[in-house]
């Protein structure tokens, strides 16, 4: 049994005291041992071994009363399974040399074995599990197949992923492949991380809002349902679509657990468009954590009382950015832990 079921409980939409707490991206740059280690090991070498990614999975969890773990990874693992061989290049993220341009280069990508080509992942749960000893859930998480699609036809990072939607408009049949084996491999990888023993997967959809509503439910979301839909009945599933508030009334009617939501609606809005019928997560812009800590609390509390202490997560609205200072996330985290009904 987890000790600490906050996150379990709100999940489930049960009532609870005060709503649970964890922040995405809350193992990195911002903390001084994870920009130490940075110095030692390179990015994807952190994430295929074991014992760091395990170690940084546990970095704020030893700083922070935290109500969830996630496990330190990232979405590109499962391209790179997919024999797509991203890299992670200083000054620019993610980048693949010979990006995905054509229907040749779709129909030579296999599905793989997860089990041999994202073994390490595995293992980093099974490690990460030992160290939490059941104190708090640990989350697992992937991509969604769209915002894989993007990195793997873009090439690298973008604000708009032209390059990548104007591959979907004129080769429809080849994006759909694409789509629907990325799809297949996540759903696996998600299973597997499952019967490893993690209490939870999130999806991100972190290009999702730069489709329009209808090119969004024919590109991204029907295979994020795909994926809800095969996993649902034996984990909590959590759909993030960044930007994608247009879509969160159909989100709502899905077998999802829960939706996260950016700073970009108001609670009253994310409430309203899902008819209160699902646990929401988020939303604090991550670029307000650069205020006082006074005015972190206070915001804080604020967002609570605006959301409903049930069915709610405690979240930002996207990751925590780099530059934001320690004690400043530590009031986010000490915000929530205070709160009391008004």
């Amino acid at each position: 049994m987890i000790k600490n079921d906050l996150y379990i409980k709100a999940l489930k939409g049960e009532t609870v005291e005060r709503p649970p707490v964890w922040m995405m991206r809350q193992a990195g740059r911002f903390l001084p041992e994870f920009r130490e280690m940075r110095g030692k090991y390179d990015f994807f070498t952190r994430c295929q071994t074991p014992e760091l990614a395990s170690e940084i999975t546990m970095m704020p969890i030893r700083r922070f009363p935290l109500d969830a773990a996630i496990l330190f990874s990232d979405i590109l693992v499962v391209p790179q399974a997919m024999g797509i061989p991203f890299e992670m290049r200083d000054g620019i993220g993610p980048y693949l040399e010979n990006p995905i341009r054509s229907a040749k280069q779709v129909e030579k990508i296999q599905v793989p074995d997860v089990s041999d080509s994202l073994g390490y992942v595995f293992d980093a749960i099974e490690l990460t599990l030992e160290k939490l000893d059941n104190s708090i859930p640990l989350i697992g998480f992937a991509g969604s197949p769209w915002t894989i699609l993007c990195y793997c036809i873009e090439g690298k990072g973008s604000k708009t992923f032209d390059i990548a939607k104007t591959f979907c408009w004129q080769n429809p049949e080849a994006a759909h492949s694409l789509l629907q084996k990325i799809t297949d491999t996540t759903i696996a990888y998600l299973r597997k991380k499952i019967e490893k023993g993690v209490s939870a997967v999130q999806i991100f959809d972190s290009w999702g809002g730069t489709l329009s509503p209808a090119d969004y439910q024919t590109f991204s979301y029907q295979y994020i349902e795909q994926i809800v839909n095969a996993l649902h009945e034996i984990s909590p599933v959590v759909v993030f679509g960044k930007g994608c508030w247009f879509a969160l009334e159909d989100m709502a009617k899905s077998k999802a657990s829960a939706l996260g939501v950016d700073w970009t609606i108001t609670p009253e809005m994310a409430r309203k468009l899902t008819s209160n019928s699902i646990t929401l997560q988020g939303n604090f812009d991550p670029s307000r954590l650069h205020s006082s800590p006074e005015t972190i609390r206070k915001m804080v509390h604020e967002m609570i009382d605006r959301f409903g202490k049930d069915k709610y997560i405690v979240n930002l609205g996207h990751g925590i950015l780099p530059n934001i200072p320690v004690e400043n996330a530590g009031a986010f985290i000490q915000a929530v832990i205070d709160w009391k009904p008004s």
